[in-house]
C-alpha cells in the first residue's frame, strides 16, 4: 500500500518501511507522529478513499542539511555580503498506512467555559468604572485652578 502525504509544503509518496527527509517537525528521536494530510492512497493500480486515513511514522533523527552560501555583490560599488544557511530536517521512517483519526469530544467542555467567562468579565468592568469617575473629578478642579492662575501672572507682567 502507498500514500501521498503533504508536509512542510511538499508532497511525498510513502509506503511502510520507507525513510523520508522532511522539513523540521516537533519531536525527538524515537517519538511517533501521525501524518494526517493525505492526498492519495492506494494499492497497486487501485485507489482508496483518504477519509479518516492516517500515516504513522517514527522520528529517526533531527538533522541539518548541507550548508548553502549566499553571496551578494554589486560591481564597482564595494558591496559584498556573505551569509550561510543550514536547513533543519527531520528524518522519518514510515511505520504504517491506515487507521482512523481520533474523534474529538471537546464541544461540551467549550460550553462550560463559555458560561463561566461572562461572570468573570462582568466583575472587572464594575471596578473599572468608579476609577474612571474619580480621575475626571480630580482633573476638573485642577484645570480650573490652572486657568485662574494664568491670568493673574499675565496681569502682573503688564
Amino acid at each position: 500500500m502507498f500514500a501521498i502525504v503533504r508536509t512542510g509544503g511538499k508532497q511525498y509518496r510513502v509506503a511502510p518501511g520507507d525513510k523520508i527527509v522532511v522539513e523540521k517537525l516537533a519531536g525527538e528521536a524515537g517519538d511517533s507522529i501521525d501524518l494526517t494530510d493525505i492526498l492519495l492512497a492506494g494499492e497497486g493500480s487501485s485507489l482508496q478513499s483518504t477519509a479518516g486515513l492516517i500515516v504513522g511514522a517514527k522520528i529517526v533523527a533531527q538533522a541539518k542539511g548541507e550548508k548553502v552560501t549566499v553571496f551578494k555583490k554589486r560591481r564597482r560599488h564595494n558591496y559584498r555580503r556573505k551569509a550561510g544557511h543550514r536547513q533543519q530536517h527531520t528524518i522519518l521512517e514510515i511505520v504504517s498506512i491506515g487507521g482512523k483519526k481520533a474523534e474529538k469530544k471537546a464541544a461540551p467542555a467549550k460550553a462550560e467555559k463559555a458560561d463561566a467567562a461572562p461572570a468573570k468579565e462582568a466583575a472587572p468592568k464594575k471596578e473599572a468604572a468608579p476609577k474612571a469617575e474619580k480621575s475626571t473629578k480630580d482633573a476638573a478642579p485642577a484645570k480650573a485652578a490652572a486657568k485662574k492662575a494664568a491670568p493673574k501672572v499675565a496681569a502682573k507682567k503688564k
